[in-house]
Order: C-alpha cells, then structure tokens, then sequence
C-alpha cells in the first residue's frame, strides 16, 4: 500500500507505490510478449488450410462414425478381456516389487539413508518419468508385440506412483506405535509386522485399486505400439477407416472406465 497526497491536502491510498505499477505494467508486458512468441513459435508450421476445413472434416468422419457397428462387439470381447488382464497383472506385478523400494525409500525403514534411500527414489523416479506408451515401445521391440510386453510395461510405470505414494505414507506413520511395539523386545521384523504394515493397509490398499483404475485407461491404448489388448483392433479401424467400428470400440473403451471407476471408488469408499 502507498499513499499519495492530493492538491488539497488530503491522502490518499494506493495499492501500489508508483514504482510497483510500472513494474505491474512490465511484467503484463512481457508476459504478452512471451505469449505472442511461442504462439508464433506453435504455429510455425501449421498449415492453416487444414485448420480452417476441420470442421467440415470433423462433420465427414462423424457422419461414417454412426451408427455403431454393434455386429462387431464379439470380435472385441477377446481383446478386452486382454486389456483387463494387462491392467490387473500389471499392477500386480508393481505391488510386489514396488513395496519393498517404498519400504527403502521411506526415512524410517531404510536401512541406509545416505545410499539405499537416493538409489530407491531413483528408481521410483525414473519409473515415473517414463510413460507407459514409451515402455511398451521398447518392451515391443525387445520382446516383440503381445500382452507380456502391455503387462511389464504398465508395471514398469506404476512402480513409481505406488512406491512414492506409498513410502510417503510410511514416513507419515505414528513413531509412538513402532516405539511402544519396540520397547517390548519386539525384534524388527514383528515391530514391522505389528506397529508399521497395520497403520500404512487402508492406504495400501487405496493406492493399489487407484492405480489400477489408471491401468485400465492406460491398457485401452498400448495396444496401438503393438502390446496388446484391445487397442490392437483400434488402430486396426483406424488404418481401414472402418469407423463404425471405431465408435463401437470407444464406446466400450468409455464404458469399461466408467464400471472400474464405480469399482475403484467403492473399494476405497469402503477401505477408507
């Protein structure tokens, strides 16, 4: 706040001094300019014949989309049931590897916190900052196409999220608990057993059925690098322009999010 006298005497207040609202004005400016630049550098290269006509290219396509080609849902039901299986394999295989990193990374139960612990956050970083796309791109050229390459790559990416969200709830436990168990002569796998595993469960197991309602979405779409499920016969309608059967699969794509997003929502509904 400033005050500013006026030709009569009296004050007035500001809320800025002037010195602050040429600095005001500055940075709006520069924020404008910045703007301007990466819009200019965005749109580079864009052809704006083709952005004009989308519309009318959006009208064409959702035309031929509907109606739905409901005599090719047996073909897919495979194909989904494949995609459930890499999303719920593959969460599984991040619990098991991913608690005892979770267990490493946490402050109270490392067994070294100037060594395991950065090496564990290094891991449960780099499986964050890699999507799931990009794992099943080069599990498909290691292993070759299949579901085995969709279900290592959706455990590769959740052993970040449930590692992290998982030593974050080790490190937030009640120390009373762990001292009172200890102070019985407890040895460290039952104060383990019977002070820290029963406090983290119900946050365990939100975060396990959370994730894998991500896993879901995710496997709708790794089967377009070739990892299986059913976004195999997406990516097959799209190359044929069959699109019918392009609405049929997003529609059973939305519908399967919908039922496991009901079912995460009640498990952790009922755990919390």
């Amino acid at each position: 706040m400033a005050v500013q006298q006026l030709a009569n005497g009296r004050f007035a207040w500001q809320r800025r001094t002037a010195r602050a609202e040429w600095l005001n004005w500055l940075a709006w400016l520069a924020g404008v300019a910045l703007t301007v630049f990466c819009w200019r550098v965005m749109t580079e290269s864009t052809i704006w014949d083709y952005v004009w006509d989308a519309p009318t290219q959006a009208a064409d396509i959702g035309g031929r989309m509907l109606p739905p080609r409901w005599s090719y849902f047996p073909t897919i039901l495979k194909p989904l049931w494949d995609t459930l299986n890499i999303a719920t394999l593959g969460t599984l295989l991040a619990v098991f590897i991913s608690v005892p990193i979770a267990f490493l990374a946490a402050r109270n139960t490392t067994p070294s916190v100037a060594f395991v612990r950065p090496v564990a956050i290094l891991v449960i970083v780099s499986s964050r900052s890699i999507n799931a796309i990009i794992w099943a791109l080069l599990l498909v050229a290691i292993l070759g196409p299949g579901i085995l390459a969709g279900i290592i790559a959706i455990a590769l990416r959740s052993i970040g999220f449930i590692g992290k969200l998982l030593y974050e709830a080790i490190e937030e436990i009640d120390a009373k608990q762990v001292e009172a168990i200890s102070a019985t002569g407890a040895s460290g796998p039952q104060t383990l057993a019977y002070a820290i595993v029963p406090q983290i469960m119900p946050a365990f197991a939100g975060i396990t059925v959370f994730r894998w309602d991500i896993n879901i979405r995710e496997s709708t779409v790794l089967g377009l690098v070739g990892a299986g499920g059913i976004g195999l016969n997406l990516e097959s309608s799209l190359n044929t322009l069959a699109w019918p059967q392009v609405t049929l699969i997003l529609l059973v794509i939305l519908g399967t999010v919908v039922v496991s997003e009901w079912i995460s929502a009640r498990v952790r509904h009922a755990i919390i």
